[in-house]
């Protein structure tokens, strides 16, 4: 009887455990998403298979806005060897994106002469994270989601994630050239 009475609540925590949210598992790749680019159209990430793609969180008004100026230099000295860099407007932290999407691609273009494909604003952490981000998180755990603007994911051109960069490390520096260089040699 007391196996029986085991047996019974193993299958009941099982059910309950099954009827429960489960947590978003690592699955797909970056290029089974899309996001709208910021004048409208449709963005599938798709778009890039067999490029490497450095997606980055950005912000008008934050103390690491300067970093336009590297990612334009890093997209520009890359782009014809495969590489893309896409911005992602967002403003979840500091309330530093307030502007409507016209009001970024105007900045972007006029201030830093941005070139580079960008996204309409969307949330990239919380409840309402872009799938993208809710992928980029289950894939590297939460410690590794944007925790401010200007997070950097390294995409290969296979689609997998292979590397990631906190606000402090700018555009161009050596830990993110090198990456990319390797992934453009196709080693």
């Amino acid at each position: 009887m007391a196996k029986l009475k085991k047996v019974a609540g193993m299958l009941a925590a099982a059910t309950l455990m099954s009827m429960s949210p489960q947590p978003a598992t690592a699955a797909g790749k970056a290029f089974d998403f899309e996001f709208t680019a910021i004048d409208g159209d449709p963005m599938p990430l798709s778009e890039f298979k067999g490029k490497a793609v450095l997606v980055v969180n950005t912000a008008s008004l934050c103390g690491f806005t300067g970093q336009y100026a590297g990612l334009q230099e890093l997209y520009q000295s890359r782009a014809d060897k495969g590489l893309v860099v896409i911005g992602v407007p967002s403003n979840n932290f500091g309330n530093q994106e307030p502007g409507t999407e016209e009001e970024i691609a105007e900045f972007c273009e006029a201030r830093y002469q941005v070139t580079f494909p960008m996204t309409e604003k969307v949330d990239v952490v919380g409840d309402n994270a872009h799938p993208f981000y809710r992928w980029i998180s289950a894939e590297l755990g939460e410690r590794r989601a944007p925790r401010w603007n200007f997070y950097k994911y390294l995409i290969s051109p296979e689609g997998a994630v292979v590397g990631s960069w906190p606000s402090t490390t700018k555009p161009t520096a050596k830990t993110i050239t090198a990456e990319v260089d390797k992934l453009l040699a196709g080693q």
